[in-house]
């Protein structure tokens, strides 16, 4: 076969397919994360920040926990247990709790696009760490989304950045980093079991931090704080990360990374239809353009 042959030779079907149900689980995960912040905004009218975050690793734990138990699912084996330390600091623990302090200062809408640069915090921290060297087009892609998020976040700011954006840089860091082991883990194990055992491995922490949370932060129980509380923990929490994990397994964690450039957009119109916040005139263009990046990236290599 000629070399022009090769490269012309269609891709194949089971591989096309794969592709795209790698995509439609990915994208299931961002549109469970998109409804994070404005339920994080609901869970903080009943809970103080810290209480809301160990409760729901807690109730997230105890999903997982059942699913495991039921299942009968062996302990995994000890290789792999640091990744699922990194897969627990960064999307059990440290992702929720710097994220939940940010919106005492900040609106949903603002924290959503800043969380616009995790795809590429991502798709860089993927790169260092698995050796994957996505194409020029794609990274032109991606920071240009970055870009965009960064140029709102100092606009909406006045050109300075605050607190709250602070922790939500933070954020950015360690999620990336628990995305991308994750990732990696989920080649190897089911997606749901990597999450799982990663909550199973702060179930100490965590009901530790929720005994001291409610022993002195203040339980004021309402409808939207007992339905902000569930849904971080069974559906941001678990089932998010479950399909987020089982897409990026099949896809790579550089390309689903991108698709949630999405995610900003998405969440703009929840806070907008859940929590009756104003959005600024910038907010919605800035989301756009960043759906224009998206567009490239799942085009290219």
């Amino acid at each position: 076969m000629t070399a022009q042959n090769s490269a012309t030779r269609p891709i194949p079907i089971a591989v096309q397919r794969g592709a795209r149900s790698g995509s439609a689980l990915a994208g299931l995960g961002v549109v469970a994360f998109s409804l994070t912040f404005p339920a994080t905004a609901w869970g903080l009218e009943s809970f103080g920040p810290w209480s809301l975050v160990a409760v729901r690793s807690v109730l997230a734990a105890a999903i997982a926990g059942t699913f495991l138990l039921a299942r009968r699912v062996p302990l995994p084996d000890r290789a792999h247990w640091a990744g699922l330390a990194v897969v627990a600091a960064g999307v059990v623990v440290g992702f929720p709790l710097l994220t939940t302090l940010a919106l005492q200062t900040s609106t949903t809408s603002h924290a959503a696009v800043v969380v616009g640069l995790l795809p590429l915090t991502t798709a860089v921290v993927s790169s260092l760490r698995t050796g994957a060297r996505p194409s020029r087009p794609f990274w032109a892609a991606a920071v240009a989304g970055a870009v965009i998020v960064l140029g709102f976040t100092l606009g909406q700011s006045g050109g300075s950045l605050s607190a709250g954006d602070g922790y939500l840089f933070g954020a950015l860091l360690v999620c990336a980093a628990g995305y991308t082991e994750g990732g990696r883990l989920a080649r190897l194990l089911p997606g749901w079991q990597v999450i799982g055992w990663a909550l199973v491995l702060c179930l100490p922490l965590s009901l530790a931090g929720s005994v001291l949370g409610l022993a002195y932060e203040p339980v004021h129980l309402t409808a939207h704080g007992v339905i902000g509380l569930v849904w971080v923990a069974a559906g941001s929490t678990f089932l998010g990360l479950y399909v987020w994990y089982r897409g990026m397994a099949e896809i790579g964690a550089a390309r689903a990374s991108q698709l949630q450039l999405a995610q900003p957009l998405l969440t703009l119109v929840w806070s907008v239809a859940l929590l009756g916040e104003h959005m600024s005139p910038a907010a919605p263009v800035a989301a756009g353009a960043v759906l224009v990046c998206i567009a490239v990236t799942q085009r290219v290599k």
